[in-house]
Parts: structure tokens; C-alpha cells; sequence
């Protein structure tokens, strides 16, 4: 807006309006006063409303939203760092409680509330928050009866994640040791706050993870509220049973409390109590129908024992005596017997009278031939064998001679026999140069026809020994 200078009526002169006393702020200025002024005032608060226009994280990582109810809207972000870390999911329209710090945008001229943790506000959006994220865990399939594992029947080792100083852990030991006792490993976890669900699903990894894992893992917690229980609603522990090896039986909260890690366990107990009781059978129960049944066994044996034995009676009655049964046999072997030496006589004679009528026309002259063709066949085998040995041996004799001639013409004995003579020594060595040899040694002189000793006297003559 333009300032209006007045004139003086007799100068002339321009006429300077009054100044106002108020204090003047650049733009910044302003902007920081007012930014330090919403801070200071509002350091830290909590806001209960309505999500609106959540599209996720931005580019950088950040998220801008705004916080509605009846009346009017803030705007809220939510840095990088700390959206990692929150525990709650954002999503558009959920009531949520967000705390966090009020401060000013100067480029914007407005203000906005900086959020450090959101949570959603009452059991209404936390329920809204449990049902979707139960139709998204049923939807993969992890709620299906079909994955479910068998419980066994007798384990021999118990795994328990809980928390080590409650009464939960003390009820679940009672009730094994009453029913049937077993070896225990206890998990100790956090069974409430912030870690809850990063330390349950950490224990049933760890479980897993063993070289000798337990039977059976039982999660279990005492009652509680919604928010109380909220770890083991969370996906992170659902997925860790899912993915478990090891049967796993849920025990969170009292018999009305339902979690999600119930739907995802192969069995649901309503309490840690009743969890040990499906863990384990009774003992005193299990003798007593051992014994019933050993009796029952017992009684069956004696009845097919007895039955048995009246019937074989029955059929030993039945059957006639041995003499009666051999009497037959005797008789007819006795017959036989009788028989037998006639018989042998008649066959005998018999034996005889064909070989009288056959003796007439028996020659022995096929059998002198044949003997006589073989003799002729061996005697000219036994001609080509002995043609076939004196070639071989009189070409061996002809290899062998040319060998023995090579191996004289090559010997030192056919230079010996051209009139030379190899020198040795004492102890028959060669000796190859006269430098090696000293005065007054004895030599021995190999001839063609035998051996001379002499005994060098100088370097250049030698006398005979």
C-alpha cells in the first residue's frame, strides 16, 4: 500500500507522516518468531483423529499426511527414520492417536505436527486393523487346515517361550510334572511392548535352529487386554509359526482371548495350563490302561490257549491209533519181503537165458578195428609233432647262435685276441691312464691266452713278478 506525504501550504515542503511505534519483522523474522512460538508452547503433544490422504512413503523416504476430525485438519509428517521404526501400520482412514512435536512451515505460512510414534486409537481401530490383517495372513494360505502338523503324542523334549519370571511358566512345569514329566527348554521373551513380537518369533527360529530341537514348542501369556496381547498379532510372529518345523501349540491369553498366532498354530490351547495338558498324556492314566490292556492280552492268550487245546483234543480223539495205522504197512511190507527173494531168482535167470541166446552173434572184430584206426591216428600225430618240435628247436638253436656271435664280436676278448692286453690292478679294476698308476704297484696283464703279473718300476718301464 502507498503512503500519502502531505505538503506544507506555505514552504512547500514535504511533511513526513508520524512513525507508529509498532516493531518491524522482515518476513523470516516473522516466520521464525512465530515457528519458535509454536514450539515452545506445544513441545510435545498427542493428537487423536482421523488419517487423511495417506499415499506412503514420498521419494525420500518421508511421509505427508494429515490428521482430520469434525472440525478441521493438521498437517502431519512423519521422517524417514522414525516411520521404519513404528510398530502401528498407516492406512487411510484409521483412527490413530499421533504424538509428536507442533512446528511451522515458512515457506508455506502454516503449521504442522511432526510425528515421533502413532498408534491406533481405542479397541474399534485396532479391531478394524486385526481383521484385515487376518484376511490378508488367510489369504496366503497360512490359516489352512492342511499345514497343520501333528502334535506328538509323547515328546521327549518341550520347547516353552514365555516369559521366565511370570506364573505362566510355573503353571505349565506344574501341570507336566502332575500329568508327565518331560525336559524343558524355556525361551525367555518379552510377552509385552515394543520387542514382543520380535522376540517370540526370534525364540521359535531359534528352536528351529537347534541340532537337537525339541517335540513340540508351546508360546503361551497370560490374559490381557488388546493392546496387551497386540505382539502376537503381529506378522512377523505369524509367519514365524508358519514357517516353524517343530509342532506349535498357541496359549495367549484366557480361553476368550483370540490372537492371531492361534490361527496360524497347528493347536490352540485356551490356557498355558491346557496347553500342557495337550502336550503331554496323564501317566497314571497311561499305566492304568497299559496294565488293562496287558490283562486283557493276558486273558485272550489263556482262551486261545484252552480253545486250542480242547480242540486238538477233539480232533486227537478222532484220529486212530498208531498200531492201527503201521499195521496195514507191516503187512503189506511183509508181503513184499516174501516176494523180493523169488523175484531176485526169477530175474536173475532170466538175465541169463538172454545172454545165452546173444553170446552166439557177439565178435570182437569192429573192436580191433577201431583200436587199430586209432593207434594209425596217434602214431601220425605223434610223426607231426615230433617234425614240428625239431623245426622249433633247430630255429631257436639258429636265434641263439647268431646271439652268441654277436655277443663275441662285441666282448673286450675278441680285442684281446688282436693282440691286446687290458690292464688291472691288486683287486681287479681296470686301469686306464699310467698316470694312475704308482711306482712299485702291482698289475695283473690280461692276455687272449691267460693272465701275467708285473710290478711297475718307474713311470715308463715294468719287470715281470
Amino acid at each position: 500500500m502507498s503512503t500519502i506525504w502531505d505538503h506544507d501550504p506555505e514552504t512547500g515542503e514535504i511533511i513526513e507522516p508520524p512513525r507508529a511505534n509498532t516493531a518491524e519483522f522482515s518476513v523470516t523474522e516473522l516466520a521464525g518468531a512465530l515457528k519458535r512460538t509454536l514450539e515452545d508452547r506445544f513441545g510435545q503433544v498427542r493428537v487423536r483423529g482421523e488419517i487423511s490422504g495417506f499415499r506412503g512413503p514420498s521419494a525420500s523416504g518421508h511421509c505427508y499426511f494429515g490428521i482430520k476430525d469434525e472440525g478441521a485438519k493438521l498437517d502431519a509428517v512423519i521422517w524417514k527414520g522414525n516411520f521404519t521404526r513404528l510398530r502401528a501400520r498407516i492406512q487411510e482412514g484409521l483412527e490413530v492417536i499421533a504424538t509428536g512435536k507442533i512446528t511451522a512451515y515458512p515457506m508455506k505460512s502454516n503449521y504442522q505436527i511432526v510425528i515421533d510414534n502413532i498408534e491406533p486409537a481405542g479397541v474399534g481401530a485396532l479391531m478394524a486393523l486385526l481383521e484385515e490383517r487376518k484376511k490378508k495372513l488367510a489369504a496366503e494360505g497360512l490359516f489352512d487346515a492342511a499345514r497343520k502338523q501333528t502334535i506328538p503324542y509323547l515328546p521327549q523334549v518341550i520347547g516353552v517361550v514365555t516369559s521366565p519370571t511370570g506364573s505362566v511358566i510355573r503353571d505349565i512345569l506344574h501341570r507336566l510334572n502332575e500329568r508327565f514329566p518331560r525336559h524343558v527348554l524355556v525361551w525367555p521373551v518379552r510377552v509385552q511392548g515394543e520387542t514382543c513380537a520380535a522376540e517370540v518369533a526370534a525364540a521359535i527360529a531359534g528352536f528351529n535352529a537347534m541340532a537337537r530341537r525339541p517335540d513340540v514348542i508351546i508360546v503361551a501369556r497370560g490374559g490381557g487386554s488388546l493392546e496387551d496381547l497386540w505382539g502376537f498379532n503381529e506378522e512377523l510372529v505369524v509367519r514365524a509359526v508358519a514357517a516353524s518345523r517343530i509342532p506349535v501349540i498357541s496359549a495367549v491369553g484366557h480361553e476368550t482371548d483370540t490372537t492371531l498366532i492361534d490361527y496360524v498354530s497347528d493347536l490352540r490351547a485356551p490356557t498355558p495350563t491346557a496347553a500342557a495338558e495337550k502336550a503331554v498324556p496323564v501317566r497314571a492314566d497311561l499305566m492304568a490302561e497299559t496294565a488293562s490292556l496287558q490283562a486283557r492280552l493276558q486273558g485272550s492268550l489263556r482262551r486261545s490257549m484252552a480253545e486250542r487245546q480242547t480242540r486238538l483234543g477233539a480232533a486227537a480223539r478222532a484220529l486212530p491209533r498208531p498200531d492201527e495205522i503201521l499195521a496195514l504197512v507191516r503187512q503189506r511190507f511183509d508181503s513184499a519181503a516174501g516176494r523180493l527173494a523169488q523175484a531176485l531168482k526169477a530175474n536173475t535167470r532170466e538175465h541169463a537165458a538172454r545172454l545165452g541166446r546173444v553170446a552166439p552173434r557177439l565178435s570182437l572184430a569192429p573192436l580191433r578195428t577201431l583200436i587199430a584206426s586209432e593207434s594209425r591216428s596217434l602214431e601220425l600225430s605223434g610223426r607231426r609233432a615230433a617234425q614240428a618240435l625239431a623245426g622249433l628247436i633247430a630255429l631257436r638253436r639258429q636265434r641263439l647262435e647268431g646271439v652268441a656271435k654277436l655277443a663275441d664280436s662285441l666282448s673286450y676278448r675278441s680285442v684281446l685276441r688282436r693282440g691286446f692286453a687290458l690292464v688291472r690292478d691288486e683287486s681287479g679294476q681296470p686301469v686306464h691312464a699310467a698316470a694312475g698308476v704308482s711306482p712299485g704297484q702291482a698289475l695283473r696283464l690280461e692276455f687272449a691266452d691267460g693272465d701275467v703279473r708285473v710290478r711297475e718300476d718307474s713311470p715308463r718301464q715294468g719287470r715281470l713278478l
